[in-house]
Order: structure tokens, then C-alpha cells, then sequence
């Protein structure tokens, strides 16, 4: 390296390795049953304020930390869901918008974030994720994700009528698209992900309404509460396992250089 050399970037966000799409499919299911749960226990105004300071302070602390930390990271997006479910439930329960209308409306509200990302900086690739802007840009989406997949998500099992093992079933057919179109070199790898990245949050939160809601109304009735509780431990220990997997992989990058 010379002396006029600069360290490329760090990327502010994880690669979608395996365990990323584990864990975003965790942290959706929590997202809902922590919404579920919290608007039960406290009076729903209150919940609602308190997940939005979640994600607020959650994802201050991401944009501080200019590098991808993985217990930061997955805070945020678990905020993200939870202040997700939140907002969605009151479009509809509050303001009274039908499923549908929320869902198109998020829809062209992603859309919107896409083409002004991409006219901006040129990518929507998460690899490129090293600046301030382009992250800010990559929240927007992920925000939009989780609003645009809840609504479709409550489009399916209610609107519809399938209920949460029907739409758990439909979802996890249909993830398995942009997977064979990426594996098949069919489609777009950037356009995979966030395609795969909208529909991680309807089939994570089918599984938290299917395990959380009372039998009566489709569930299996184990309560969102205990789902809350069990999801955060798979949570914890993702995150240990990404840290130590990423603490590992610097040590070997380390070796390597002074090899």
C-alpha cells in the first residue's frame, strides 16, 4: 500500500449471507408479536410512543456507528419492525384505510424511495452502503419494506380470508421466486434482495400471528407474549453467532495481511 492510498469503505450494512435472511425473518416475527403483546399490556397510545422512541434511539445509534456492528444493526431493524406494526395497525384500525388502499400506498411510497435512491447515487446495492446518504436512503427502504409487507401480509390473511398458516404456506412460496431468479441468473441480484426483502416481513409475521393468536381466531394460542419472549433468544443468539462469525473473519483478514 502506498502512502497515497486511502482504505476502501466500510459497509454500514451486513451482506444477505444465510444467517441475514434468518435473522430478517426472526426479527419480523418478533416485530409483530412485541406489537401484538405491548398493545395488549399498555394502553395503546402509550405502546405506540414507546415504539417510536425505540426506533428513534435504535436507529440513531446505527447511523452513529459508520460500520456494520451486528447486535446495532439488528436493534434497529427490530425497532423498525416494532414501530412498523405499530404505525400500519393504526392506518387501518385509527384512519379506517382498507388493507388494500394501505398496501398500494406503501407500495408507491417504496417505489418512490427506489428511484430517488437510485437517481441520487447510481445503486441500490447494499454493498455499497459506505456513506452517510446512501445509508439514510437504505433506512427509507427498509421502512418501506416493513410498512408495504405488514399490509400484505394483513391483505392475505384478512382481506382475503386465508388466514395466518394459509398466508404462512402462500409466502413462503412465493419468497422462493426471487431466490430461483437470482440462483438462475434470471433476475437482477439487487432486485432479488429487496423483492426477497418485502416478502421476509408478511411470512415473518404470519408465523408470529399463527404461534401468537388465540385459537379462535386461526392461532395456535401460545400467546404473543411467550412468542415475544422466545424470538428475542433467537434473536441474542444470531447476533452472538454474526459476531463472533465477524470477529473471526477479522482475524483471519488480519493474518492474511501480514502474511
Amino acid at each position: 500500500m502506498t502512502s497515497n492510498s486511502r482504505p476502501a469503505a466500510q459497509t454500514r450494512v451486513p451482506d444477505p449471507s444465510p444467517i441475514f435472511w434468518v435473522a430478517k425473518a426472526a426479527s419480523t416475527a418478533l416485530g409483530e408479536a412485541v406489537s401484538d403483546f405491548s398493545i395488549r399490556a399498555l394502553d395503546p397510545v402509550v405502546a405506540v410512543l414507546l415504539g417510536f422512541a425505540l426506533f428513534v434511539l435504535a436507529l440513531a445509534w446505527q447511523l452513529t456507528r459508520r460500520r456494520y456492528v451486528p447486535g446495532v444493526y439488528w436493534l434497529a431493524v427490530a425497532a423498525v419492525g416494532v414501530f412498523g406494526t405499530m404505525a400500519a395497525d393504526v392506518v387501518h384500525v385509527v384512519v379506517g384505510l382498507p388493507y388494500a388502499a394501505s398496501a398500494a400506498l406503501y407500495a408507491v411510497a417504496l417505489a418512490s424511495v427506489f428511484v430517488l435512491w437510485r437517481r441520487s447515487e447510481g445503486t441500490l446495492s447494499v454493498h455499497d452502503v459506505t456513506t452517510p446518504r446512501r445509508e439514510l436512503f437504505y433506512w427509507a427502504a427498509v421502512v418501506g419494506t416493513f410498512a408495504l409487507g405488514t399490509a400484505v401480509g394483513d391483505l392475505t390473511a384478512v382481506t382475503f380470508g386465508l388466514g395466518y398458516l394459509s398466508s404462512i404456506l402462500v409466502f413462503a412460496v412465493v419468497i422462493t421466486v426471487p431466490i430461483l431468479g437470482w440462483r438462475m441468473a434470471w433476475w437482477d441480484g439487487v432486485f432479488a434482495f429487496w423483492f426477497a426483502y418485502v416478502l421476509t416481513r408478511p411470512l415473518g409475521a404470519s408465523v408470529a400471528d399463527w404461534l401468537g393468536k388465540p385459537v379462535q381466531e386461526g392461532g395456535v394460542g401460545v400467546g404473543a407474549g411467550w412468542v415475544s419472549l422466545a424470538l428475542t433468544g433467537v434473536m441474542v443468539l444470531l447476533v452472538v453467532v454474526m459476531h463472533l462469525a465477524r470477529r473471526e473473519s477479522r482475524a483471519r483478514a488480519a493474518a492474511a495481511s501480514l502474511g
